[in-house]
């Protein structure tokens, strides 16, 4: 299978995904407040994520990562990416939200370890990239 990477978007809103197939192994989505999106609509966003992976066992991430969960959601219309991690985080002077589903994990491997630290790697890229500090 060869990687092909797609996504849509900027720095205020979009995703990407890897590689191009339904359903998608692997898809990022991002949200800042500004430019359109208001703080109420990431906080609503967030609170509704809090929700349904709290339902459903979901694990709060460190406090570095910001506010947000890590949860595994079988037998729920997200089957498809039951691998899910959500975090609202402070990057520069703006509010983020990032979102990362994965649709299986490795046998073997801590699902819920694995979703932490990739929300790290993603929020660390998503700094470099919009040129802001995570957590600041």
């Amino acid at each position: 299978m060869s990687l092909v990477e797609r996504n849509s978007g900027n720095e205020s809103s979009g995703d990407c995904w890897a590689p191009d197939t339904a359903p998608r192994p692997l898809e990022v989505g991002w949200l800042q407040a500004g430019n359109g999106t208001s703080q109420e609509h990431l906080d609503f966003v967030m609170d509704d994520r809090r929700r349904l992976y709290s339902r459903h066992g979901g694990v709060p991430l460190p406090a570095d990562l910001g506010d947000g969960l890590a949860a595994y959601l079988p037998n729920t219309p997200f089957a498809d990416q039951p691998y899910r991690v959500s975090a609202k985080f402070r990057c520069g002077d703006k509010q983020r939200l990032i979102d990362i589903y994965l649709s299986q994990v490795a046998k073997g491997r801590d699902a819920i370890k694995d979703l932490i630290e990739l929300m790290r790697i993603a929020q660390k890229r998503y700094g470099h990239l919009y040129n802001c500090t995570p957590g600041a």
